[in-house]
């Protein structure tokens, strides 16, 4: 696999399975299956710098979830990483909810990495990329019109 990064920094930390970093939860990096309850991790998310979650295959989309637990609720910071089924098709998608960094053998994810961000030229839905949705921009432009 090869180690995909938007935020540019290197793979520092290894990250423990969730069943061993229950016994070790002072370790700064945990790996969970789209299984596992993500809610565990919510009184560690100061400590934590990197959190793996994987996609057993492209179908299966609960890492999404626990990426948008992470991020939004619990308010996560750290490094998310995206591991198994990580297609190129849905990088986008993948840094709406959080995710800035990823595992893939793809040929040509680098590159469909670099063109992500631009995907969408608005979005509907406010997500975890700090992206305005549509609603809130017409709302900001008829303000801006009333004054």
């Amino acid at each position: 696999m090869k180690l995909f990064s938007e935020t540019g920094l290197p793979a520092t930390y290894v990250a423990l399975p969730f069943a061993d970093w229950r016994t070790r939860s002072d370790w700064p990096a945990v790996a969970l299956a789209n299984t596992d309850p993500v809610e565990e991790l919510a009184a560690h998310v100061d400590r934590l710098r990197l959190v793996v979650l994987h996609f057993p295959k492209f179908s299966d989309g609960r890492a999404y979830s626990q990426a948008r637990l992470l991020r939004g609720r619990m308010g996560y910071r750290g490094e998310l990483r995206a591991t198994g089924g990580v297609l190129q098709d849905q990088v986008a998608f993948m840094l709406r909810c959080g995710f800035d960094s990823f595992e893939s053998d793809q040929k040509g994810f680098g590159e469909a990495l670099a063109r992500a961000r631009t995907v969408f030229s608005v979005v509907y839905q406010p997500a975890e990329d700090g992206r305005a949705p549509v609603s809130l921009l017409r709302h900001e432009r008829r303000n801006a019109a009333l004054t």
